[in-house]
């Protein structure tokens, strides 16, 4: 039975502390703030509930496999997952609207059809093709499997099999997402629904590899779900289980170095002063914070992917608002409303000089649970936009984009709050509140995160700063890859 050490007690490490627990383990998470979930956090006044995190969770398989691991009841058994049907409302910025059912290619093609006019669902149901080509190609390597010592060569190799795109006299295929859009969906529309996807994580679709199309298939494949009460709720149930597999917590508990003795972790010292031995430590912290607590030492080998302390300059804005009257049957769970102008909006977002965007695209959650509001006379809203890490957020932008998607907003408006790149800053301790991206393939590994495994023996890294990068999914699967390394050791090779 080896100690074991995990520091942060974000989704990702807590993932790594269950599984590495159930394998027979003594495991102790150290949290410097006063509980767990990372990110995933709750906001609760006046009767009303918001998630300040991730509202939706994809790709919920993750999550049922780790409760499989780690004890006889099933993830259904802790928490109630409502499957969002439709998936999205998109309004466009010509006024036009479509709904897209959940998982049903044929509806989504006959959806798009009937708002968009044909042949808008031809073209998206063979883009949705090459996105699950796309899907089965990198699934592994980028998802369930350790990074690969030859990672260069899913720096080099573009998996999505564009169409061939004629252009005076020559033949180019797409290379970047945006290109995907404008060469074979040709429709503006289109193309701001495929650019959603991706500026949701904080991608700039016009340098985003044309492999982001996993992320919209995703969603379309395995469905989009809220957790009943919130995705709040995820993240105690995940905690529940640490804690019935005798995973030891200590919040309020900052470590402030890690020890390292030929070459190898030996422990890690608090902020007051304790220190605590430990033959494996796992670090769920950004990379920043984590040189900072190897005094100098080398933390990625030197021939891995590059290893930048923030891999994203992109957060996110949130504002909860609390709604008189009750939410209209029939109301989509969750609308995207696309901005007016989408190169101005990534012109702002990702220029020299990064800015939160005039007139942003903003998403509306509106979550039919009545653990949300104190009666059935309340509403309770979320909305998100992108903005630079480190931004400030003018709360009025995102409420007036929501106007177009939710009629009388602001006669309904009872009071709003509003969450920053500082508050996501404070919970999760990235520079700027930066939220890390998916792992992608080709753009010549700039998208690829560091190995799990580092330079140090026996550290361990886990979350969405290493691989498999940013999302709920990724980081589940992040600490099923750290489990397999540490129990399995080097040879392991993911999940069959």
């Amino acid at each position: 039975m080896a100690r074991i050490v995990v520091i942060g007690a974000g989704m990702g490490a807590l993932a790594a502390a269950a599984r590495l627990a159930v394998a027979g383990h003594r495991v102790t998470v150290f949290e410097r703030t006063e509980t767990y979930g990372g990110a995933v956090r709750r906001f609760e006044r006046d009767g009303f509930r918001f998630d300040t995190g991730p509202g939706l969770l994809p790709l919920p398989a993750v999550w049922r496999d780790l409760f499989v691991k780690t004890g006889k009841q099933a993830l259904e058994d802790r928490v109630e997952l409502v499957q969002a049907d439709p998936s999205a409302r998109h309004v466009f910025a010509d006024g036009s609207e479509a709904a897209l059912p959940d998982t049903s290619r044929a509806g989504v093609v006959a959806a798009l059809d009937a708002a968009l006019g044909a042949p808008a669902g031809e073209r998206w149901g063979g883009f949705l093709v090459r996105a699950r080509e796309t899907w089965d190609r990198t699934r592994r390597p980028l998802l369930e499997e350790p990074l690969w010592p030859n990672w260069g060569v899913l720096a080099e190799r573009e998996p999505y099999p564009a169409l061939p795109h004629k252009r005076l006299l020559r033949t180019r295929r797409a290379g970047t997402l945006a290109e995907v859009g404008a060469w074979e969906l040709r429709d503006a529309r289109l193309a701001a629904l495929l650019e959603s996807h991706a500026l949701a994580y904080g991608l700039d679709p016009r340098t985003a590899p044309a492999n982001a199309a996993v992320l919209p298939y995703m969603e379309h494949a395995f469905g989009v779900w809220y957790v009943r009460g919130g995705l709040r709720e995820l993240a105690r149930a995940v905690y529940e289980r640490c804690v019935e597999r005798r995973v030891e917590f200590r919040f309020h508990a900052e470590v402030a170095g890690i020890a390292v003795r030929d070459g190898r972790v030996a422990g890690v010292r608090l902020a007051d002063g304790a220190e605590a031995e430990a033959d494996f430590v796992v670090a769920g912290v950004a990379p920043g914070v984590l040189d900072g607590l190897v005094d100098g030492a080398a933390v990625h080998a030197a021939d891995g992917p590059p290893a930048a302390p923030q891999r994203s300059a992109a957060s996110r804005a949130t504002v909860l608002l609390a709604l008189r009257g009750s939410r209209p049957p029939g109301t989509a769970h969750r609308t995207v409303v696309h901005a007016p102008d989408r190169e101005a909006e990534l012109d702002a977002l990702f220029g020299s000089v990064p800015g939160p965007p005039e007139r942003p695209t903003v998403t509306v959650l509106r979550p039919d649970d009545p653990a949300s509001v104190p009666d059935a006379g309340h509403e309770a809203v979320t909305l998100t936009s992108v903005v630079p890490a480190g931004a400030a957020v003018d709360a009025e932008r995102l409420v007036d984009a929501a106007a177009r998607a939710v009629p009388g907003l602001r006669d309904r408006l009872l009071w709003h709050e509003v969450r920053t790149p500082a508050d996501i800053a404070a919970a999760t301790g990235a520079a700027g509140g930066a939220v890390p991206v998916p792992a992608l393939a080709a753009a010549g590994g700039r998208l690829l995160h560091a190995a799990n495994t580092t330079g140090i023996g026996g550290l361990f890294t886990a979350g969405g700063w290493s691989h498999p990068g940013g999302g709920l999914p990724h980081a589940g699967m992040s600490g099923a890859l750290v489990a397999g390394l540490v129990v399995e050791g080097p040879d392991f090779r993911g999940s069959a």
